[in-house]
């Protein structure tokens, strides 16, 4: 009889996100991820507002305005120099678009977020990377804004923290991006000559040409667990030196293990970490300390 026959309950998946269901169940976007290091499948939820693995620690890989949002001071992260424009030196096919749709798509001006915020109540010049913008890629706009940063760093006599995260260098700005690897180690020497304190702090993935410059110039170098950091790729590598590597090999614990980076900090101390660094290395930490 049709009174007790059993309704059909389907399980609409959306096709577009920005779709509104119209009709019965449908599963959310983003409900499950897969960890990298432990391959366990997690329902997001658990892994909080820093998407830590529960079961591994792992440290997924974030935004800006998420780390943003985790590190300073609420309201008090004014962003510089967003009226400098990428340019197409090599006349790269579709590089301009692309750039374009990576602007929409993050709401990020490009692959670095820099500008002037407090931790603590403590003035700080911060430089996000994001792996979300080109995988994070140093092209001459980040570049510029990296060196800017420290340039205004100098003047307002701040220090400047830096999180990383970047494939290195821009391939469609050819020479144009790897010249940024001197330029940004000049402006962070004379911040240095300064007297003043730059912290660097390594995630996932701190790669190529921004390993070999100002990742790794830091008077003090952090990184989170299990981030990937390295110069050339893991097969390049090997390939090279006809040796197989370590199953380790570029992890930050090998690098710790072997003097590169100072400490590993776990996201949901890192907050905490960089505020008493910071309290250390300036003035008043020092008149705190005495």
């Amino acid at each position: 009889m049709a009174l007790f026959k059993k309704k059909k309950n389907y399980i609409r998946i959306r096709p577009n996100r920005d779709e509104t269901p119209t009709e019965g169940p449908f599963v959310p976007d983003d409900m499950w991820a897969k960890c990298p290091s432990c391959k366990h499948t997690l329902y997001t939820k658990e892994m909080g507002a820093e998407k830590i693995c529960p079961n591994c620690g792992y440290n997924f890989r974030i935004t800006a305005r998420e780390r943003l949002a985790l590190t300073v001071d609420d309201n008090s992260f004014t962003e510089w120099d967003t009226d400098i424009q990428t340019k197409d030196p090599l006349d790269f096919p579709g590089y301009l678009e692309k750039v374009s749709q990576m602007q929409e798509k993050t709401g990020l001006h490009e692959a670095v977020l820099t500008g002037e915020a407090t931790i603590g109540s403590h003035a700080i010049a911060l430089g996000i990377m994001d792996s979300h913008f080109i995988m994070g890629s140093m092209g001459t706009i980040v570049g510029e804004k990296i060196t800017r940063l420290f340039e205004k760093a100098l003047e307002q006599q701040l220090p400047v923290v830096i999180f990383t995260a970047s494939g290195g260098a821009r391939m469609q700005e050819g020479i144009f991006s790897l010249m940024q690897m001197a330029k940004i180690s000049a402006a962070v020497k004379r911040h240095h000559q300064a007297g003043l304190f730059y912290l660097t702090v390594l995630t996932d993935p701190t790669t190529g040409g921004v390993t070999a410059s100002f990742a790794m110039e830091g008077d003090i170098i952090l990184a989170e667990p299990q981030a990937l950091i390295g110069f050339a790729g893991r097969r390049v590598i090997e390939q090279t030196i006809k040796q197989e590597l370590p199953e380790d090999f570029q992890k930050a614990e090998f690098l710790l293990e072997h003097g590169f980076v100072d400490q590993i900090v776990p996201r949901t101390q890192l907050r905490q970490r960089i505020l008493d660094l910071i309290n250390i290395h300036t003035m008043k930490g020092w008149k705190n300390h005495d």
